[in-house]
């Protein structure tokens, strides 16, 4: 079911806006940098989320990066080495549409990536983040889920209707298909990556408007600010959508749907 756009949820919506609002001019008059990482299953509303979390903010402050494919010299650097380059300077926020999470999920599901380069990224990337965290960047990381059936009904939707046919992807077109080896590596991905000081948190995209309403109250909820509150907007996110990452028992993990060690198809 759909979140119901009643006038209350648009005003108690903008109002998370003007929080944001808020937020923006505080870290940009103390110099401080803030990272939001946006991961998830294809269609599960990301970038609808992004849209909502910039509407009103500055864009002089302000980097929204969605990077393509790399570079024939991009693919030969050190793999983080094109999305440091990116990374907030005093006083800006960025958000980050996809991130060097590309690696732990998609690449080794669509054999983008040797099983050499998958371990390497796996080993330093909580070594990476602790270490721009402990240089004063404060990193948020979000991962929208979505179950199967919503997946396959917006799929159909952006194959259907000419508006969403540029979000159409190879990867949209194999998210189905490939359900269970994602749903695999991202697991992987939450047990080997989640940290105290890096958590994973999860976002029921299921229904977007709730989604976007409650991943932003998170953001929000996590960052200091002056005037946070002013509105009298509640801050604390519905712990139904928002979660953070919990690790499973080892016992109960499944382990016979797709092996790590695969390499690409030459």
């Amino acid at each position: 079911m759909s979140t119901e756009l009643t006038e209350e949820y648009l005003t108690e919506f903008r109002n998370l806006q003007r929080e944001l609002v808020l937020l923006q001019q505080s870290i940009q008059s103390e110099g401080r940098r803030l990272l939001v990482i946006f991961e998830g299953r294809d269609t599960a509303g990301k970038g609808g989320a992004i849209r909502r979390f910039s509407e009103h903010l500055n864009p002089r402050f302000l980097k929204v990066i969605a990077l393509t494919k790399p570079t024939e010299i991009e693919s030969k650097q050190w793999f983080f080495q094109r999305y440091l380059r990116d990374l907030p300077n005093p006083g800006e926020i960025v958000f980050f549409d996809r991130s060097w999470y590309n690696r732990a999920v998609v690449e080794p599901v669509m054999e983008f990536c040797t099983s050499h380069q998958y371990e390497s990224f796996m080993n330093q990337v909580p070594t990476v983040e602790n270490m721009l965290i402990d240089d004063g960047i404060q990193i948020i990381k979000l991962w929208f889920s979505i179950n199967r059936t919503a997946q396959s009904e917006r799929i159909n939707r952006r194959s259907s209707d000419i508006l969403y046919q540029w979000k159409l992807s190879t990867i949209d077109a194999l998210a189905q298909e490939k359900w269970d080896d994602f749903t695999y590596f991202k697991e992987r991905m939450f047990e080997r990556t989640h940290t105290e000081k890096s958590p994973w948190i999860i976002v029921d995209g299921n229904d977007k408007a709730t989604a976007r309403m409650e991943s932003i109250r998170y953001v929000l909820s996590q960052c200091q600010y002056r005037r946070k509150g002013e509105l009298g907007v509640p801050l604390s996110p519905h712990t139904g959508i928002v979660s953070r990452y919990q690790a499973k028992d080892a016992h109960s993990n499944q382990t016979n749907r797709v092996s790590p060690q695969r390499k690409p198809k030459k």
